[in-house]
């Protein structure tokens, strides 16, 4: 069929004589153009999908090229100073480890006890117990409970605090309770305080 055949054959029909319901009666005309329509319909339908799947897929890869930017950037700043930062660790190891080893031993904390005994009646404080409690062992260090419980008048109380707060051993005061020392009455206050001091945990630095 000539394409000037065909045009002319396609003026010469009127689409609302067409059956729907049989296709197959349609003019050759009509079904070529039926079938050219049909073809375009389908490949835009498949190129709007295969479009849409491609960009869902170029976005994706956009944002894992960003976060592998921002990774890369983060890893290269850290790469330029890691020399440093390798330094800086070595020297803040090393300033721990001799923080560490001030902490007194063994051997030092009688001679804590005394001088907080020592501190406490020269503030003219009377003491009613001063009593070591089981140790506490941290990762690098053990902590040494010391229940006191003294009496006297306030500013007493509160130079023989200040005392002990400045005593040449690393020495925390906690769990303060203060009440009046007599029931009737009486300038006495008495004070119960919990000392803590520490001792070097040797083994827990090794680990």
């Amino acid at each position: 069929m000539k394409l000037s055949e065909w045009f002319e054959g396609l003026r010469q029909i009127d689409i609302n004589d067409l059956d729907t319901n049989n296709m197959g009666s349609w003019p050759p005309a009509i079904k070529v153009l039926a079938s050219v329509l049909l073809m375009v319909l389908v490949l835009a339908l498949g190129y709007s999908f295969l479009i849409s799947d491609l960009q869902n897929h170029l976005e994706l890869r956009r944002e894992e090229e960003s976060a592998l930017r921002e990774q890369f950037a983060t890893k290269a700043h850290m790469a330029a100073n890691l020399e440093l930062y390798t330094q800086q660790m070595k020297e803040m190891e090393n300033s721990f480890g001799v923080l560490l080893r001030q902490l007194p031993s063994d051997t030092e904390v009688p001679g804590l006890l005394e001088d907080i005994t020592r501190t406490g009646l020269g503030s003219g404080l009377e003491f009613e117990e001063i009593k070591l409690l089981p140790e506490v062992t941290q990762q690098f260090y053990i902590e040494l409970p010391i229940r006191i419980t003294v009496t006297g008048a306030y500013h007493d109380l509160a130079t023989f605090v200040s005392g002990v707060a400045g005593l040449p051993r690393i020495v925390t005061l906690h769990d303060f309770d203060l009440v009046p020392a007599n029931p009737d009455g009486g300038p006495k206050l008495r004070m119960s305080i919990l000392a803590k001091t520490y001792r070097y945990n040797d083994k827990g630095l090794q680990k």
